[in-house]
């Protein structure tokens, strides 16, 4: 663009931006008579004029949606906010509110958040938390309100109640059954990881559920008919956790062993309070190292790892109720 057409330009957005909206298409027309790629560089600096502003702007205050009386906020992620609720009608319940968050709206979120809800739509399982219905706020925003779920993960938890190897294997099998059930309805899961799995009470059984489908992959259905694209050498989900499939990038060979893999993982953990990768591995490393030492090392047997946790061997023994010569036995 020439020094003189540029400013030409300026001087045509700064004017149709002290316009009504609807009276900028007029004008355009008239300014800029045939010049239509004039029109459109205009039309461009206008439109990202106004998503800035968008962007820019603080968010709304979230007052009640539709039948559901907001209570608090429980937290957020990269593309979607959770609150704590009660729908009022036609029954009165707790539930976990999840909307886009505000000016994320891309085609591509919406896909991603599409794909979370029809995905938990096709579950019913104990072990995962149930999605009751959808919807829209006034301002636009989706949302879905699924099961509330109140605990901590499933590590925290083992950790806190100093659960023996034996108790934790049964909370991992009700897990494991989730994922199954996940699996029969044709969702790959691809973010299992212990703050994926939370742990709650209910009726006095303890009771671990599978939440955030946020990156859930369909294998034999059509999750949504928007377009999920999956950039090749992107991560989807954790790298800790990931299969070398999975962190291989573009989801082509990612299939339901990569949650089986990702469950390994998990147990891994339950069982000797370590990874079986140091956990360095998503902070400082480059993303071929992830890869590498993903796909290439060889993690330590679990009795062996527990006698090296730098100090933290008897602490690790105790809170499975037992000492090291204990643990290592039973994990052989």
């Amino acid at each position: 663009m020439t020094t003189d057409r540029f400013r030409r330009a300026k001087e045509l957005f700064e004017a149709a931006s002290a316009l009504p909206e609807v009276e900028v298409s007029g004008f355009l027309d008239t300014a800029c008579g045939g010049d239509t790629s004039l029109r459109e560089e205009v039309a461009t600096l206008l439109q990202l004029d106004r998503e800035f502003e968008l962007a820019s702007a603080p968010p709304p205050v979230l007052k009640d949606v539709d039948h559901f009386r907001i209570i608090s906020s429980v937290g957020e992620g990269g593309m979607g906010e959770v609150w704590e609720a009660e729908q009022t009608s036609p029954v009165k319940r707790r539930v976990a509110l999840k909307l886009i968050k505000w000016g994320m709206d891309t085609r591509a979120v919406l896909a991603r958040f599409e794909a979370e809800r029809q995905a938990l739509a096709w579950m019913n399982h104990p072990n995962i938390a149930a999605v009751f219905e959808a919807g829209a706020t006034s301002e636009g925003r989706p949302f879905f309100a699924m099961e509330f779920v109140e605990g901590t993960s499933i590590t925290a938890y083992c950790d806190e109640e100093q659960l023996t190897l034996h108790e934790r294997l049964g909370l991992f099998a009700q897990v494991c059954d989730g994922v199954q059930h996940a699996h029969q309805k044709g969702v790959i899961h691809r973010d299992l990881k212990p703050s994926n799995v939370l742990v709650t009470e209910r009726d006095g059984a303890v009771v671990p559920k599978i939440i955030d489908f946020g990156v859930a992959k369909a294998t034999s259905q059509q999750l949504t008919e928007m377009t999920l694209a999956t950039g090749l050498g992107v991560f989807i989900g954790t790298p800790e956790y990931m299969s070398p499939e999975q962190a291989a990038g573009g989801g082509g060979d990612v299939d339901t062993r990569s949650d089986v893999y990702s469950l390994g993982v998990m147990l891994y953990e339950l069982a000797v309070g370590s990874l079986p990768i140091d956990p360095d591995i998503g902070e400082s490393s480059s993303v071929d190292e992830i890869r590498r030492r993903i796909r290439d090392e060889r993690p330590q047997r679990p009795s062996s790892r527990v006698g090296r946790l730098n100090g933290g061997s008897e602490d690790c023994a105790s809170r499975r109720g037992t000492d090291i010569r204990g643990l290592r036995k039973a994990l052989k």
